[in-house]
């Protein structure tokens, strides 16, 4: 019986491919026919690996995600949670499309499935139920994704920004925003370990008082 050409490529050929478009122009840049123009390929032939730009996008957050060295558990779930939530945070600093990629992504491989079971057994030691530690390991990767986000985008204010702030200030109209500023709230920096520890220890205080 007669049998076909073998592939000239692979499934992570492919998805290898897109990472590096992704990772250098966002992942606006990767399409179809952009990976075989890199790869040299006929841009129709990919799709043998890979059905369509969703999965292939799937593919390529799995993949990055099997890059992460998960943290060795301690057992205090505050820590632990913290520990995971950085990772996530160089995970997606490394790779600036990640934020865009999660939202209503299938995280069906095995790189993204031992992630979550890493962050479920993290949060053991909470008595929360599964359905719960599954919700807030869904919600700490969303603030993650959304503090990194404004990592990259440099949400430091510019001096117009600084200026109307003042302006507005002075006026006397925002007397709690004024009291903020002058016991330095303008010039704190966002610090990622406390904001992640505020976030997952409020998420949890507020499970399980629910």
């Amino acid at each position: 019986m007669a049998r076909g050409r073998p592939p000239v490529y692979s499934r992570d050929q492919v998805v290898d491919a897109a990472i590096g478009i992704a990772d250098t122009e966002g992942l606006a840049a990767v399409t179809m026919r952009r990976i075989a123009q890199d790869m040299g390929a006929g841009a129709m032939s990919l799709y043998t690996y890979v059905p369509d730009k969703d999965r292939l996008i799937d593919l390529m957050v799995d993949r990055v995600g099997g890059t992460i060295t998960p943290p060795e558990l301690t057992g205090d779930w505050r820590t632990d949670m913290v520990a995971l939530a950085r990772g996530q945070r160089d995970l997606m600093i490394a790779h600036p499309w990640m934020p865009a990629a999660l939202p209503n992504r299938r995280l069906t491989g095995r790189n993204m499935l031992a992630y979550l079971e890493r962050g479920l057994a993290a949060l053991e030691p909470t008595g929360l139920d599964g359905p719960t530690k599954l919700e807030v390991v869904a919600l700490v990767t969303a603030f993650v994704a959304t503090f990194v986000t404004g990592e990259l985008a440099g949400t430091t204010p510019t001096s117009e920004q600084v200026a109307l702030i003042g302006e507005a200030v002075a006026s006397g109209d925002f007397p709690q925003l004024a009291a903020a500023l002058a016991e330095g709230g303008q010039g704190r920096e966002p610090s990622f370990d406390r904001l992640a520890d505020w976030t997952i220890t409020g998420l949890i205080e507020q499970a399980r008082a629910d």
